[in-house]
């Protein structure tokens, strides 16, 4: 497939990977918000039906040699876990003070929420001063310094590593064991299996990583200029969507950068055809402000952490990353953190309450 080809391909997957959320109504930070305070795991699952979906297919895909995962960004050969670490963490926590991560406000922006406009305007723009910009250099030069080498220089991946620890292939069981694991926990509630737009919604999203790679990583022509190897993520193609706006065309020739109007476009669709799009702003300068917040956080952090939660939770997961429950564990936390200090109306206020019931007892 030439480059046209590959950006048009990450157009229409973007276009249905937003029309099923937009139908789910599924967002992750919702997700974890519903799992840790309401107990309803329904969104969490519906990512991890997902993930199982996405591992299976790419597991079998690298067995079988058609493709490399070490063409990747997601398996280098040092993981840079103090910058994994730190990034996903605050990118919870801005995903907290937004209300949704960078993939949730394109969907949300599809269906006119002019807030998710001013928030990727800014979150693209952090992001982009971090991957090339004036935070570059304390990326690079600072934070991914710290990195752990893996052993025999295999790449950053689990099944690689177990395979190398103990001198036998052992990617199918661990794929296999994984699959099972996330696909079981998911399909045994029976709530989840009654919810079709949310069975809909995680089947395409498991589907449409798999296709990422597959046109990317084997359809591609190598021989094409902007050819990445990847899959769906929403922090680095986001900021180079805002720069080819602002004057480089030659970006639009890429699939990440075409996914972030396809996602646009496929919730978009989705809203008007269900009567659903209605223009949405800022109801006071305090929301403003939080956004405005959570985007630089979610730039920065995202950047960091080598991807959002579908970048790190499915795109990554899928090729069993190193860094991949290391991310996806921040993001929780980070959030959980975010919530707390919402509830408590400052960081200030959380730190008090939280000495003052310690003192108390």
């Amino acid at each position: 497939m030439p480059g046209w080809a590959v950006a048009l391909s990450g157009f229409l997957i973007g276009c249905a990977a937003g029309f099923a959320v937009h139908r789910g109504r599924l967002c992750s930070f919702a997700a974890i918000e519903d799992g840790l305070m309401g107990r309803d795991w329904r969104g969490l699952k519906t990512f991890a039906l997902a993930l199982a979906i996405a591992i299976i297919g790419m597991q079998l895909l690298i067995i079988f040699g058609l493709f490399d995962s070490g063409r990747t960004t997601y398996v280098p050969a040092h993981v840079p876990w103090l910058s994994a670490a730190i990034g996903s963490v605050l990118f919870g926590l801005g995903m907290a003070f937004v209300g949704t991560c960078a993939f949730g406000s394109l969907v949300r922006l599809g269906s006119g929420d002019l807030r998710s406009l001013i928030s990727m305007l800014v979150f693209g723009t952090v992001a982009y001063a971090t991957l090339r910009g004036m935070l570059s250099s304390l990326r690079i030069d600072v934070l991914e310094r710290v990195s752990l080498p893996m052993p025999g220089a295999v790449a950053s991946e689990w099944p690689g590593i177990l395979n190398h620890l103990t001198a036998q292939d052992v990617r199918l069981p661990v794929a296999l064991i994984a699959a099972i694991a996330l696909g079981g926990w998911a399909l045994r509630d029976a709530r989840l299996r009654q919810t079709r737009r949310l069975l809909t919604a995680g089947l395409v999203l498991g589907m449409a990583i798999i296709a990422g790679w597959c046109v990317t990583g084997i359809l591609a022509d190598d021989f094409s200029n902007n050819v990445r190897v990847q899959s769906l993520t929403f922090v680095a193609p986001v900021a180079r969507a805002l720069f080819a706006v602002a004057g480089s065309h030659a970006e639009w020739l890429d699939f990440g950068v075409m996914t972030v109007p396809g996602v646009v476009l496929g919730a978009f669709i989705h809203a008007k055809s269900k009567t659903q799009f209605r223009w949405e702003a800022y109801d006071d300068h305090h929301e403003m402000r939080r956004h405005l917040t959570g985007a630089v956080l979610m730039g920065f952090g995202g950047v960091l952490a080598g991807g959002c939660t579908i970048g790190q939770g499915l795109t990554a997961g899928s090729l069993m990353a190193v860094t991949w429950p290391v991310t996806v564990a921040g993001m929780i936390l980070g959030a959980r953190l975010g919530i707390a200090i919402l509830m408590e109306g400052s960081l200030r206020e959380l730190l008090r309450s939280h000495f003052s019931s310690h003192g108390a007892k």
